[in-house]
C-alpha cells in the first residue's frame, strides 16, 4: 500500500465513523456518540501522521499523543484542544463499567450534538492540511 493509499484508509475511516456518530445520536445511544467522535478524530490524526512521518501511525489511542508526534499539536486553537481534552477520555471511558456510568451522566443530547458538531469541523480542518 502506498502513502496515498494509508492516508485516504484513514480519511474513509474517520468519515466512516463520523456518519456513525449521526446515527448514533439520531437514536440517543450517546455514550458511542463520544466514542465514535474519539474515532473519528482519532483516525484523521493517523492520517496526518502517516503523511507527516511516512511511516505507520503509532499503536495508540491518545490523540493528543500521536498529534504532538507532528506539527499537527501545535497548529491547534485552543477550541480544537478542548476538544481533544474532551474526546481522549471517551475512548477508554466506554469500555469499564466504573468509567462508563460516569461518563453517561456527564453526555447530554446537547452537548453530544456540540461535540459532533465540533468533531466533524475539526476533522474537515485536518483533512484540509492533509
Amino acid at each position: 500500500m502506498n502513502l496515498l493509499d494509508k492516508v485516504n484508509y484513514w480519511v474513509e475511516l474517520a468519515e466512516y465513523d463520523l456518519e456513525t456518530a449521526k446515527v448514533m445520536l439520531k437514536n440517543k445511544r450517546l455514550l458511542y456518540v463520544g466514542f465514535m467522535c474519539h474515532q473519528t478524530i482519532e483516525k484523521i490524526t493517523k492520517g496526518y501522521f502517516e503523511k507527516y512521518k511516512n511511516t505507520s501511525a503509532p499503536y495508540t489511542h491518545n490523540i493528543s499523543r500521536i498529534s504532538k508526534e507532528t506539527d499537527l499539536y501545535d497548529s491547534f486553537n485552543d477550541e480544537q484542544l478542548d476538544l481533544i481534552d474532551l474526546l481522549d477520555p471517551m475512548n477508554v471511558g466506554t469500555r469499564y463499567p466504573q468509567d462508563k456510568a460516569k461518563l453517561e451522566k456527564s453526555l447530554t443530547e446537547e452537548k453530544c450534538k456540540k461535540i459532533l458538531k465540533e468533531t466533524e469541523v475539526l476533522l474537515e480542518w485536518i483533512k484540509n492540511k492533509l
